[in-house]
C-alpha cells in the first residue's frame, strides 16, 4: 500500500486587478507567470514559485466583495523562504517599492524575517532559517 502525505500546493487570492498583482509577484518577488485565462467568468493568473503557486483571480459576475479593515480570525499572512543574501534581497525589493511593515530582523537565534504588504493589502512574510 502506498503511503499518504501532503505538500503545500498554492495560495488563492481574490484581487481587484489580478493581472497587475501577478506582475507584482513576478517583478517584486521573482515568481513566473505561468498562466493567464478566464475561469468561471473571472480573469485568473497563476504565478509559480518553484513547487508552489500563487493563484490570483478577479471578481466573478455577481460577487460582492468587502475590504479587510483590521486583524481578523483566519489567515493572517503567508511566507516565502529567501535563499542566499536575505538583507540584500530585502534591499532590492525596497528599491522596487516594497512596503515593509516589519523591517528585516532576527526574530530568534534561528530565524531572520521581514514582512511586506502585498499588492491587495495582504501581508507577506519573508524568512530565512539559520542552521
Amino acid at each position: 500500500m502506498q503511503e499518504t502525505g501532503i505538500t503545500f500546493d498554492h495560495i488563492h487570492i481574490i484581487s481587484e486587478n489580478p493581472h497587475a498583482d501577478a506582475s507584482w509577484y513576478d517583478d517584486m518577488l521573482g515568481g513566473t507567470i505561468v498562466a493567464s485565462h478566464e475561469v468561471r467568468g473571472a480573469p485568473q493568473c497563476v504565478v509559480s514559485f518553484g513547487g508552489a503557486t500563487v493563484i490570483i483571480r478577479g471578481r466573478r459576475p455577481g460577487e460582492e466583495l468587502g475590504v479587510r479593515k483590521a486583524l481578523q480570525w483566519g489567515i493572517d499572512h503567508f511566507g516565502f523562504h529567501v535563499a542566499g543574501d536575505f538583507d540584500g534581497f530585502c534591499e532590492k525589493i525596497r528599491r522596487k517599492g516594497a512596503v515593509f511593515t516589519v523591517e528585516p530582523t532576527d526574530f530568534n537565534p534561528t530565524l531572520r524575517l521581514a514582512f511586506i504588504e502585498g499588492p491587495d493589502g495582504g501581508i507577506i512574510e519573508l524568512l530565512q532559517r539559520k542552521e
